[in-house]
């Protein structure tokens, strides 16, 4: 009798990963189909019935189980009083900001590091600059910052192009920090990551700078001292 059990419950799990794996197909096809240049990165059952969760880059989408319609917003679980979207967000923004890995940022390090963060910054942005005239501050309390850049005038406007010279200086820090302080620099091209920034900075719906990011992928819109940033990084680890 045992026997039979196991064999029915194998039997009936087996058809529900058929069935999620044909919802999946129809959902990526029905996707392709409609927005062919959209790269979808995963699709799975999302906590609410019916509707697939659908990755695409740093957004997520839900998604109907025919592929028919598409819900962009948040998922909020109102027992719990959770973000569950956000949740979600947390981990694409943390794995977008590894993909683009170190080598495509400009990086101040502390001799040790307790945290990280990744910023997204304007040179001509007043407090941007008024952040990055205190980076000693932060690196004195062990954060190590990895800067992204958010031109927020657009491709091809002066705060564009003083990114792209920054980034084909000898010396990308103090370049960076002459930019902030408003001094010249040569003008100067080359390949230049900065193009992925501001991708990167829309698919995390970026409005404005700086825009900080933790480790664990929470945003912190603007500005923040040192201090109370280390105080916010802290209390993550508390709640992890």
């Amino acid at each position: 009798m045992q026997k039979v059990i196991k064999v029915l419950i194998v039997s009936l799990f087996g058809l529900v990963l058929s069935d999620v794996n044909a919802d999946e197909a129809a959902i990526r096809q029905a996707m392709t189909k409609s927005m062919p240049s959209v790269k979808v990165d995963s699709v799975k059952p999302a906590v609410v019935k019916g509707l697939f969760e659908v990755v695409v880059g740093a957004n997520i989408y839900y998604v109907s189980e025919d592929g028919k319609y598409l819900l962009q917003g948040r998922l909020v679980d109102v027992a719990a009083r959770k973000d569950l979207t956000e949740e979600k967000l947390n981990v694409t923004r943390k794995l977008s900001i590894e993909k683009m890995g170190q080598a495509n940022m400009i990086v101040f390090k502390p001799k040790i590091t307790k945290y990280t963060v990744t910023i997204f910054t304007d040179i001509d942005c007043g407090y941007c600059r008024k952040l990055h005239s205190e980076i000693d501050q932060y690196l004195a309390q062990g954060i190590t910052i990895q800067y992204l850049f958010f031109p927020r005038a657009g491709k091809g406007s002066d705060s564009y192009n003083k990114a792209v010279s920054v980034w084909c200086a000898e010396d990308r820090n103090a370049a960076l920090t002459a930019a902030k302080k408003d001094q010249k620099l040569p003008e100067k091209t080359c390949d230049n990551p900065i193009d992925e920034h501001m991708q990167l900075a829309a698919e995390f719906d970026v409005k404005g700078t700086p825009m900080i990011i933790s480790e664990n992928g929470n945003v912190y819109p603007g500005y923040l001292p040192a201090k109370q940033l280390v105080e916010a990084l802290e209390n993550e680890k508390n709640l992890q």
